[in-house]
């Protein structure tokens, strides 16, 4: 890149605040098309109940998940038959498959963003590790740190188990680490499978179906870093105020527990209502630390984790959004389905594709502010206003 659009670049960064310099993400080999996965999961787990079945595969359409990619396979439950059977204790074999996993992803997201950050690894001063797909000790982050390369003094955070809000709640972090060390530079990654809570269909357990028809795997990073480097780097967003709130008496609306049979998981049908009724105070908030008001909602951009369409649905018809306002996200959901923590880089990376075609086409209507938005166990709001340096 040339000096004069780079320094086009600083000019529109605020100094001080954290940006998002580069994006990653990676996926298990795994492709599994939405209009093959009830058969193949039926056979996989050897049911044959029929009211099951036609439920999930009512499900897989309201989804509106499209394609998923997932680190379970044949050749996993061939080696792990248990896997597909009831009430047996399979934490260990789980636990084993995953860990492998969700570092092996993690790396790849990780040097796929630093490639497109241009820096050096060396240059990583801090990482910070989200997922809610592995338990052990020492961390993921040890493990990516020593996968990736990075210098032993390397500081270390990490998140575990906060679910789909995970992925933004890891980006505040990443962004109170950057404004207040001058000169870092760190990486976010997350990285998710579900393997950690994969069950054979039970009329006992009839929710299990929407994880099935819903939930995916794969893994996100990012760059995040204040006061951009001339000629190197070049400033996505600009993380301007983060805010998190939770919603007393709400936990068991996203009831999660580690068993001897891996996670149990559990989505409350209340919570698309929950996020609708108080979505709205949360974001006349955010969007007041740049002088918005509740009348601008369609003069922002919108990133918001797709936690399924139910929760998209409604947040645009509370807040009025345009159609296109959520279009990232529901691509986003369409091609990965939910992957939880990972989501939100996926939408961000789909905004700047949308970017570059509105540009492209001459097209108005490009917003410089936005909300970041996810929702997760607690229930936990996490909100990040942002502008869009590449506007």
């Amino acid at each position: 890149m040339g000096s004069e659009e780079s320094m086009q670049f600083l000019k529109n960064a605020d100094s001080g605040k954290a940006t998002i310099l580069a994006l990653g993400k990676a996926f298990p080999h795994q492709l599994v098309l939405q209009e093959f996965l009830v058969d193949g999961y039926f056979r996989n787990t050897n049911c044959d109940d029929p009211d099951l079945k036609q439920k999930l595969t009512r499900l897989c359409k309201t989804t509106t998940v499209k394609t998923r990619y997932v680190v379970m396979s044949e050749e996993i439950l061939k080696k792990y038959p248990e896997l597909a059977l009831e009430g047996l204790p399979t934490v260990k074999q789980r636990l084993d498959i995953c860990n492998t996993a969700v570092t092996q992803m993690a790396i790849e997201a990780s040097q796929s963003c630093i490639k497109k950050w241009g820096r050096p690894v060396s240059d990583i001063t801090h990482l910070v590790y989200v997922s809610s797909s592995e338990a052990r000790l020492p961390g993921g982050d040890l493990y990516l740190a020593n996968g990736l390369g990075l210098r032993p003094n390397t500081q270390r955070t990490m998140l575990y188990f906060s679910g789909c809000s995970g992925g933004v709640a890891g980006l505040r972090v990443a962004k109170d680490i950057a404004e207040n060390n001058p000169g870092s530079r760190v990486l976010l990654a997350t990285s998710e499978t579900t393997i950690i809570g994969y069950k054979p269909p039970s009329a006992d357990r009839p929710y299990d179906l929407v994880g099935v028809a819903l939930f995916g795997d794969g893994a996100g990073a990012m760059i995040i870093g204040s006061n951009p480097v001339l000629d190197t780097e070049n400033p996505l967003f600009e993380l301007h105020t983060a805010i998190q709130h939770f919603l007393p008496g709400t936990e068991k609306i996203i009831d999660g527990k580690l068993t001897e049979e891996g996670i149990s998981f559990r989505l409350d049908r209340e919570l698309p209502q929950i996020i609708e009724d108080n979505i709205q105070d949360f974001c006349v908030e955010l969007m007041g630390f740049a002088g918005f008001s509740e009348m601008d909602y369609n003069k922002l951009f919108w990133a918001v984790h797709p936690g399924g369409p139910a929760i998209l649905n409604r947040l645009e018809k509370k807040l009025e959004l345009l159609p296109q306002k959520l279009s990232a996200s529901r691509r986003a959901l369409a091609d990965y389905g939910n992957a939880s923590s990972n989501t939100i880089v996926y939408v961000l990376e789909y905004m700047l594709e949308e970017e570059i075609k509105s540009v492209e086409k001459d097209e108005e209507g490009k917003n410089e502010w936005g909300l970041v938005l996810a929702f997760g166990p607690g229930i936990t709001f996490e909100g990040i206003l942002t502008r869009n340096l590449t506007v």
